[in-house]
């Protein structure tokens, strides 16, 4: 135990003391003797809020989820909603999706609020991230939890926090909240529930959200037509199975197939090696199963419900895999399509998408004559841009790590809606003699061919923070003027919100919360952005290159030059 800091050794001491339940002092006490290593990552810090929330590997300590740290958030949250509503009853909303101890999680949030007297609306079993999005604003309640870690493995669980418009917390709130949570002491902790302000909120809110879902992402001249569309479906053993069904069937689409062996909520995950739709390897069976029925989509959601990854059938009626921007493309054009052609348009509508996705997003807003607002990653940005700006009209938005959001009923990346549009899509490419692939490639020779990756380093532990960190000041301070024999022409730096001319030494304010997050821009258009996760032990490279594409029949010779492209990025930057 010597090479354990002090500052260190008090914090787990600390944890040995009558604060703490006797199977945490236990726990504490095998590591001591087992496993030093590992206590010293339990205890070398306190686990933050980043991009989603808190989230982290689930254990005793203050940079693992447990129900201290839950509990620390909970009542530093609880006294920040009783000063800021002095003279009002609060109401929050819980939701937990199928990971390990969400549940338990859950009921530990809503006994520490009722504890504080405020009236925690609590579903009595698993459900998607996006309800509780919805369930916060159709209850009226000042805030919202949901317990997750989205697709992070089954060792990770997390700890979301909305606010009174459905989105997640961001400045002030966040950082007020922060200050309040930091600056008391786990004994402060209010464990003492109060049963008769704990409230279980169910079908009501299912049937109000199903409602809003359909409204929003189905098309009524597409009735006759649903019947003929074949879908495979997957919930990656995750809470989109209480759902999605439900919306599917709603629309009239009843030749939808389901991969049973993943039906079944299950936090250990055992069919994949990650539920994170992101990966290939997630929709194998999937994949399979749409060969078997000859489905024209697959979907498939990760375990919270508000990603989704989907696979459609290309000219060779094979199926192809899309990414996040592709899909994201498609799905924003076909709404921006429909919005011109049955509303009036007033010139006041935007869609939004984040500074590391597909730059072609902000050509399509320009051909279509609206705004693209861009935010930092997150889906609470592209909330807080539609509270911020309520004369304007929000169509849709999405990120390249595969979210989606239709509207405004919900505040956050929404798989449940998006899963409804993508078949809506394809629905009406049948019916119109196209595909939904037909339509992305449309795009492309209209607007360019913009091509994507997305290379992530894994770095853990506290060696591997401190690796990140070095990176990121590496290239701040030796910045590249040439990457893959393309000139570097501007630097945009979030860390600073200062946007350099690499000529002139100009520089520009980026009106963008500040954060951790560096773009480099070539002459030739390429883009390649660096960022650590806020949520991950990762530090992520997102690069972007794009030709122009003449016709749909050269899509492969131009699709293979970006390849090449791309490559020799990675190459050169050797990531």
């Amino acid at each position: 135990m010597s090479d354990i800091a002090p500052e260190i050794q008090n914090k787990i001491d600390s944890w040995l003391t009558d604060d703490f339940d006797q199977t945490t002092k236990a726990k504490i006490k095998e590591l001591q003797k087992e496993d030093p290593d590992g206590l010293k990552e339990a205890f070398y810090k306190n686990l933050e809020f980043g991009t989603g929330g808190m989230r982290g590997v689930m254990g005793v300590g203050t940079n693992r989820i447990n129900k201290y740290t839950l509990g620390k958030n909970t009542q530093g949250l609880s006294n920040y909603l009783k000063e800021t509503f002095k003279e009002e009853q609060i109401k929050i909303a819980i939701a937990y999706d199928c990971r390990n101890n969400s549940k338990e999680l859950a009921q530990v949030v809503a006994d520490v609020f009722s504890a504080n007297d405020i009236v925690a609306y609590i579903f009595s079993d698993l459900r998607p991230t996006p309800e509780l999005s919805f369930a916060v604003k159709e209850l009226n309640c000042h805030c919202g939890i949901v317990l997750t870690a989205s697709h992070n493995p089954p060792e990770y669980n997390g700890y979301k926090v909305y606010w009174q418009d459905g989105g997640q917390l961001v400045p002030p709130e966040d950082h007020e909240i922060i200050e309040r949570i930091e600056n008391m002491d786990y004994s402060e902790i209010n464990f003492e529930a109060k049963p008769e302000l704990i409230q279980s909120i169910d079908d009501k809110i299912d049937e109000a959200f199903i409602k809003a879902s359909l409204k929003n992402g189905s098309f009524s001249d597409l009735k006759e037509h649903r019947s003929k569309t074949k879908i495979v479906f997957t919930p990656l053993h995750g809470t989109s199975v209480t759902i999605i069904p439900d919306v599917l069937d709603g629309a009239g689409y009843k030749n939808v197939f389901m991969v049973e062996e993943q039906m079944k909520p299950n936090g250990n995950f055992p069919t994949v090696k990650s539920p994170n739709p992101e990966e290939p390897e997630a929709l194998k069976m999937a994949m399979e199963l749409a060969e078997e029925t000859g489905a024209d989509i697959v979907i498939g959601t990760d375990p919270d419900c508000d990603r989704l990854g989907i696979a459609v059938r290309d000219n060779n009626h094979k199926l192809l895999l899309l990414n996040g921007n592709q899909t994201m493309l498609v799905m924003t054009d076909f709404l921006l399509k429909n919005y011109i052609e049955n509303k009036s348009v007033k010139g006041n509508e935007f869609i939004a998408s984040t500074v590391v996705s597909t730059p072609m997003m902000e050509v399509l807003a320009k051909a279509y004559k609206v705004e693209c607002k861009l935010g930092l990653t997150g889906f609470k940005w592209i909330a807080k841009m539609i509270k911020d700006f309520p004369e304007q009209q929000f169509i849709g938005g999405g990120e390249e790590s595969f979210g989606y959001m239709v509207g405004d009923f919900v505040r956050d990346k929404d798989a449940v809606t998006a899963t409804l549009l993508a078949c809506e899509i394809v629905t009406w490419a049948k019916a119109n003699n196209t595909s939904f692939y037909d339509m992305l490639i449309d795009l492309y020779v209209k607007h360019g061919l913009y091509k994507e990756n997305l290379v992530s380093l894994v770095k853990k532990g506290i060696s591997g923070a401190e690796e990140i960190t070095q990176i990121m000041k590496d290239l701040r301070e030796n910045p590249m003027t040439e990457i893959n024999g393309e000139k570097v022409v501007r630097i945009d730096d979030y860390k600073t919100s200062k946007s350099m001319r690499l000529a002139t030494g100009d520089t520009e304010d980026i009106d963008i919360p500040k954060s951790n997050v560096l773009i480099y821009h070539t002459e030739q258009g390429s883009r390649i952005a660096a960022r650590p996760s806020g949520t991950e032990p990762k530090i992520k490279f997102y690069i972007s290159v794009n030709l122009p594409l003449d016709n749909a029949s050269e899509y492969e010779k131009v699709n293979k030059e970006l390849d090449y492209k791309i490559q020799g990025i990675i190459q050169e930057m050797g990531v």
